[in-house]
């Protein structure tokens, strides 16, 4: 590992170099802009900071340094220290502080520490890398085994023709799985069109898809292409296509068996290339039934069934869908990212969702927009979720720490547990292997297993 030490007192920097070069490759500066070129220059792991420099202020260098290089650890030297100069130091993000003259042992024991925490923090930032990796597709959020089916579904059709039908309460994300086939798969160069089947009144929905000449109807003042047209190479996204009129339904069929679309008021049809992803939330055989759906046009259709389950199957995703739409709503509210009490939390948790993934992003988005702090608190939740959670009977909170959700494996549970306890002692190994009753040692190697993964 290497270290920098910039003082102007060349005899420190001499003590310094000479104690720790056995365990260091040590680098020294007696200028700040020599040591800021260092930096740049070199993988630097930790630097020894004199506070008191004579051409800079040592708070300001350490700024600097943090701007640049915010996961290199700086240990603070001065001789004047204060209480006051201290807490500055550490807001400004200093590891630690040493008071002059220095305690080599004291060093050497604070520098293990300190390189010993900041690698633990990058192994911890890798680990969330790569799990924030498996439980993401294309913008899609989730490690449940259910989306994990879809995922692996979106996977195996991005690349083919066959028409899909993704099924699912609303609010489930049925566009958003949609777009993911579209964007990942090979038409992602044509274009990606959506129309909602139940919003359009059916003459415009008519002309809407299939295009018009001018003068086939009062107000047609001049020629329109429509969405199957215009997406030509591309998809067509029919969302609630189980409202569309039967009229509509047969000219639907028709594009899908002759490949061709002909606009209203014209004889001349026109081929088009367009892959058709439909979704509903209902259930279409039944409309079959009862005679509100083509059974050919479904057949057509249904070629691919792609079913969303309701988020109140598939709760182990909430934590990651609350993480996420706190990032996202704090960005783009422009204030700092907030997060939830633990009793905020549990009420998140415990909740069913009738609306899915759309409701608990609008209750998101409705807690980071109204509450004042940083750390949202259960009376800052909206109205319908309080409610739902004083109808339990007064069931008393006395449940403290981590909420392990439903559906996670034993091996899965436990890395959730262990990193949790990891973040609650602020990284401190040592600490944290005493709270979970195994050896340091014992830590390190799971911390190993969880960066090396499954063999």
């Amino acid at each position: 590992m290497n270290i920098l030490i910039i003082d102007d007192e060349r005899a420190i920097c001499s003590s310094l170099s000479f104690a720790l070069e056995d365990e260091y490759r040590v680098l020294t500066a007696s200028e700040p802009e020599e040591g800021l070129r260092l930096l740049d220059e070199e993988h630097i792991d930790g630097v020894l900071l004199d506070l008191n420099l004579r051409v800079a202020n040592g708070i300001d260098l350490l700024r600097v340094i943090k701007e640049r290089k915010p996961e290199v650890v700086v240990i603070i030297m001065t001789a004047y220290g204060s209480i006051e100069s201290s807490v500055e130091a550490m807001k400004a993000g200093a590891y630690h502080y040493l008071s002059k003259p220095l305690n080599l042992d004291e060093v050497k024991l604070l520098l293990t520490k300190a390189l010993t925490f900041q690698q633990l923090h990058r192994q911890v930032q890798v680990l969330s890398q790569a799990v924030r990796q498996q439980e993401t597709y294309a913008g899609i959020i989730g490690k449940s085994s259910g989306i994990q089916k879809v995922f692996q579904l979106i996977e195996k059709v991005k690349d083919i023709n066959s028409n899909v039908l993704i099924t699912g309460e609303s609010g489930t994300g049925k566009e958003l799985v949609a777009r993911a086939i579209h964007f990942q798969g090979f038409r992602q160069r044509g274009a990606f069109s959506v129309i909602n089947c139940a919003a359009i009144p059916e003459p415009l929905l008519e002309s809407e898809l299939f295009g018009h000449e001018k003068g086939a109807f009062t107000g047609a003042y001049q020629k329109q292409q429509g969405l199957f047209e215009r997406s030509d190479g591309g998809t067509i996204f029919l969302d609630e296509i189980g409202e569309m009129p039967l009229s509509l339904q047969a000219k639907i069929l028709r594009v899908i068996q002759e490949k061709v679309v002909t606009p209203i008021g014209s004889q001349q049809p026109k081929e088009v290339d367009v892959r058709i992803i439909s979704a509903t939330n209902r259930n279409l055989q039944t409309e079959v039934a009862k005679g509100n759906f083509r059974e050919d046009l479904y057949y057509r259709l249904n070629v691919i069934p792609l079913h969303l389950p309701p988020l109140r199957e598939r709760k182990e995703d909430v934590p990651l869908l609350i993480e996420h739409f706190l990032a996202l709503y704090s960005a783009n509210m422009g204030v700092r990212t907030k997060t939830f009490s633990p009793d905020a939390k549990r009420r998140l948790y415990d909740y069913a969702y009738p609306g899915n993934v759309r409701e608990l992003s609008n209750m998101v988005e409705y807690a980071v927009a109204l509450s004042e702090n940083d750390v949202i608190q259960p009376e800052e939740l909206p109205e319908s979720l309080r409610k739902a959670r004083s109808g339990a009977a007064g069931e008393e909170e006395t449940q403290r720490g981590l909420l392990i959700p439903e559906g996670l494996t034993l091996a899965e549970a436990e890395r959730m547990y262990i990193l949790f306890t990891l973040e609650q002692n602020e990284g401190h190994r040592l600490n944290t292997a005493k709270q979970l009753s195994i050896s340091e040692r014992g830590l390190r190697e799971k911390l190993k297993q969880y960066l090396r993964g499954p063999e």
